[in-house]
């Protein structure tokens, strides 16, 4: 049996991760300034993290929701502790699409509407109600292509106003910074008005914080920069560094009914012990303030390099736009340098290192960037 050809793979295997380095089959050393997609947040290879996950397995690697599982309570107090969300509910799910479904369907069961807004650029997923709120028409098959969606430009709150008056949204979903669409950061000003409008209009705002959340803009939620309490939080990818693991924070104004939601897999012991070392480690080295230090760092830094036509992020959530493509950057970054980076489009890389990248290797990346631009 061979793989399905779903992507198109750089000829490098990796076998060893440890802090913000990889290496290959051959020995070669990488800097990894990608992190798998931005869900390697604590580093690889963390002892705390091998050591929970590890201990956790030997005890019992798994029993289903239909028993108590304490890890879980555990979970979810140290999560709205670190998050400021503890008057919050806790769901636990096992990837950010299902975060997003099981989302949009709390909003429609709470308020019994169907209609989504989402925003140009927008990427949710890749599951049926997931991939129909992402603008990627390329990704939406005939049976997702339901009608449930409207896109409308982020920070148009007028357009969102008019769409919401005519009656039939049940939520608004937006991503804390979008990623795939180029790391484009949605303003303070717009994020307080759609609070403030979906609050008067019983509309449940729904922020994706799958790739902006769990520190990497420098804050908890990437949304808390705005000052906001959305309704629905979800969240993914660095909350489990590596182990497959979704959260759906759920405000009070939600009432629990059973039958509507479930998982088999969600928050099984090995998630939650993944999700609890995370969590260990963010607070013991506090690397809030490491992704604020780095990468106001390397922000300033990319700024000051000719040729760029612009730089945007916060955090260790960056993006370098340029007016060609930048296919021919990316490959010589890693094959000349040996430096992992991703792509957002054709024309922008993304930078998204685990939140323990050092000053030294943020240095060291810079040297390797110019570098490969000539500069």
């Amino acid at each position: 049996m061979n793989l399905y050809d779903v992507y198109p793979l750089f000829d490098v295997n990796i076998v060893k991760g440890e802090g913000c380095r990889v290496w290959d089959d051959k020995g070669n050393e990488y800097l990894d300034l990608y992190g798998g997609h931005a869900v390697i947040s604590i580093g690889h290879a963390h002892p705390k993290y091998v050591g929970m996950i590890s201990n956790q397995v030997a005890t019992l690697g798994f029993y289903s929701n239909s028993v108590i599982n304490t890890l879980q309570q555990r979970v979810a107090c140290k999560l709205g502790k670190i998050s400021g969300y503890e008057d919050y509910n806790l769901f636990f799910i096992n990837s950010g699409a299902e975060a997003n479904e099981n989302a949009l369907k709390l909003s429609s069961f709470k308020n019994g509407k169907h209609r989504v807004i989402a925003f140009k650029k927008a990427f949710h997923g890749r599951t049926s109600l997931a991939v129909e709120v992402t603008d990627n028409p390329k990704i939406i098959a005939p049976i997702n292509a339901n009608g449930h969606t409207t896109y409308v430009a982020m920070g148009d709150i007028e357009a969102v106003r008019s769409e919401i008056e005519k009656g039939d949204v049940t939520a608004v979903i937006i991503e804390g910074i979008q990623g795939v669409g180029g790391v484009q950061i949605p303003s303070e000003l717009f994020l307080q008005q759609l609070q403030q409008l979906c609050n008067s209009t019983g509309t449940t705002l729904i922020l994706d914080e799958i790739q902006s959340g769990c520190g990497r803009s420098g804050k908890f939620f990437a949304h808390q920069w705005a000052g906001i309490r959305p309704d629905i939080i979800t969240q993914a990818k660095g909350i489990g560094n590596g182990f497959p693991v979704a959260v759906v924070l759920i405000s009070p104004k939600f009432e629990a009914v059973y039958g509507e939601l479930g998982t088999t897999f969600g928050g099984n012991h090995l998630a939650c012990a993944a999700v609890e070392a995370v969590l260990d480690v963010m607070e013991a080295e506090n690397l809030l303030d490491n992704v604020n230090k780095v990468g106001n760092f390397l922000l300033e830094e990319l700024k000051k390099i000719e040729g760029i036509k612009e730089v945007r992020g916060r955090g260790l959530m960056i993006g370098i736009e340029f007016d060609e493509p930048v296919k021919d950057i990316r490959r010589r970054l890693l094959f000349e340098e040996h430096v992992f980076t991703g792509v957002s489009g054709t024309n922008t890389i993304r930078l998204l290192p685990p939140l323990t990248l050092t000053m030294e290797q943020a240095e060291q990346f810079i040297d390797k960037f110019k570098k490969v631009l000539g500069r």
